[in-house]
Order: C-alpha cells, then sequence, then structure tokens
C-alpha cells in the first residue's frame, strides 16, 4: 500500500511538508528502540463535513502517553486538532486515517529525551481487517506484564509484540492473533479489544492488563443507550470458547465480528447478535446519522 505520493502533505513541528521531503534523523531514541507516542485517528465524511472522531480523546491519550513515560509533550491540544483539519483539508481527504507520532530528539542513551517533534499525516484507509467475520487464534505470544511497561501507554516499542503475534497468525492462516496476558486470561487482539457474547451480555477484559481502547469505551457508552449489559472481568480463554458470540474493536478495527477462535466456530449467525447490532449503531454514530449526543 501507498500512503503517500508526490501531492502529499504531512505536518511536521509546526510546518506543512511535502511527505516525500520530510526528514529526520537517524540517531534517536525513536527508531532505535522505539520511544515514541502515536495515535490511530479516524475521519469521516458525515452529511454535516468531515469530522475526526472524538479527536480530543485521542490526543488527550497521546499526551497522555508520553507524561507516563516521560517523553516530552509541549503542544496544544486545540491546536492540534486545528491543524489535524488543515492537514486533511490539504490532502483532499473526507474519509482517512490519521496518525499523530511524536518522537526523540538524535540522542542513543537510555534516558528520556529532553526534547522532541511532532508529526501529523494522513492517508486514505477502508476496514483494517475487512468487511468479512474473522478467523483468529490465541497466540503463542502474551501481552507484556504491566509491571515490565507503561501498559496504557501506546508506545511504539510496544507494538513489536503485536507484529509478532500477527505475524504468527497469518502464517498459520488464521486472519488475527488474540493475546492472552501474563495470567494466561484473555486480553485483547493485536491492534483491538475484544468484546464476548454470552446469554444476551457482553463480557470484556478489566482494565490493567490491556490498553484501554477509546473505541471500547465507545462501545461501552453505546451499550448503556442501548440497555446492553457489559461486563469487565477476567475472562478464561475456556470461557471465551463457550461463548456464543464475539468481535473486536478500536479505530482502525472498528467493529468486526469474529467467526473462530482456533477450531472452536461460533454457531450463533453474526447479524442475530448483539456485535452486529452494535457494529451498525457505531456506523450510524461515526457517520452521525443517529443523534447520540448523549455520549459524544
Amino acid at each position: 500500500m501507498n500512503y503517500y505520493n508526490s501531492n502529499t502533505v504531512i505536518y511536521l513541528n509546526g510546518q506543512f511538508v511535502k511527505a516525500e521531503e520530510a526528514k529526520t534523523d537517524l540517531y534517536g531514541q525513536s527508531l532505535h528502540y522505539g520511544f515514541a507516542a502515536f495515535e490511530g485517528i479516524r475521519a469521516y465524511k458525515t452529511h454535516n463535513a468531515t469530522r475526526i472522531f472524538k479527536a480530543r480523546e485521542h490526543f488527550e491519550r497521546l499526551k497522555r502517553s508520553c507524561e507516563l513515560t516521560g517523553i516530552p509533550f509541549t503542544w496544544n491540544v486545540d491546536e492540534l486538532i486545528k491543524q489535524t483539519y488543515r492537514l486533511l483539508e490539504l490532502n483532499n481527504f473526507k474519509d482517512a486515517y490519521i496518525r499523530p507520532l511524536v518522537f526523540s530528539e538524535p540522542q542513543m542513551t537510555l534516558v528520556a529525551p529532553s526534547q522532541t517533534s511532532i508529526m501529523l499525516c494522513a492517508w486514505e484507509w477502508g476496514a483494517y481487517l475487512g468487511d468479512r467475520q474473522l478467523k483468529i487464534c490465541v497466540s503463542p505470544f502474551e501481552r507484556p506484564n504491566p509491571k515490565s511497561t507503561q501498559i496504557e501507554a501506546k508506545i511504539s516499542g510496544n507494538y513489536v509484540n503485536s507484529i509478532l503475534a500477527t505475524s504468527d497468525a497469518k502464517n498459520k492462516g488464521f486472519d488475527e492473533a488474540l493475546l492472552l496476558d501474563h495470567k494466561g486470561l484473555v486480553a485483547e487482539g493485536s491492534g483491538a479489544n475484544i468484546f464476548i457474547e454470552k446469554n444476551g451480555k457482553l463480557f470484556t477484559p478489566a482494565k490493567g492488563n490491556i490498553l484501554p481502547g477509546i473505541t471500547r469505551a465507545t462501545i461501552i457508552e453505546l451499550c448503556k443507550v442501548l440497555d446492553i449489559e457489559v461486563v469487565e472481568k477476567e475472562i478464561t480463554v475456556d470461557f471465551l470458547k463457550e461463548a456464543d458470540g464475539a468481535f473486536f474493536c478500536g479505530t482502525a478495527v472498528e467493529v468486526a465480528g469474529i467467526h473462530t477462535v482456533d477450531e472452536t466456530v461460533y454457531r450463533q449467525r453474526w447479524r442475530d447478535s448483539i456485535g452486529a447490532t452494535l457494529q451498525r449503531a457505531y456506523k450510524n454514530l461515526v457517520l452521525e446519522k443517529v443523534n447520540y449526543e448523549v455520549i459524544i
């Protein structure tokens, strides 16, 4: 996939520059050690105009990720939101995936940097995992022990774990991986949270060993509006495989139904599931087709 061309513009440290002319230093911690913070944000073409979904929540989380890990964050969130809309306008994007990245100054030590840079880029991107139900496997790779890193910070280096898990899953013929935590309990996908349907309720792993996603929070808010009970708890693999159904959710993934976990096939038809109801509700929300002002 080509993420940019000769006309693509990015935002770099206060200026809009051509993507193919932008430069970074090869001696930075971010390149060598993965010490950077990022976000994934979506913009949607709605009947009102192009809207960035939950822009403030994403940029506030970017700031929080930097604070948790000692990465200097010196930018104003309102200004970043403004410049992101300008970025979409300059590239003539109506529907887009947006990637802010805070990366470090040139230095090769293992001490947090004193100066950082920020980049905003965007590209047109469809459903990350496609539109069909997914075949997933329980990965041999576990999520990092929460005592080994800031598990709730969206840090670049943490995603080596995700790349290993996804690559392993695809090499085995699956669409995606499901990772367990250090206690052998269900945690999340490589880049998405998971919800499990059983007996008319939804279950999702509790915070502590997962990255609590903004889409995850949105799904929980939608469930309150739709009077769907959500239980946050520790979840075993056996519970997952004995459930009626499951789905992933995330900014890139949006809401994606799961058909099989390893060799276990969910018998419930997707169109009859709570997940399918929430998939439709989420799409209506981001496209502003339904008045859900109570949660946005």
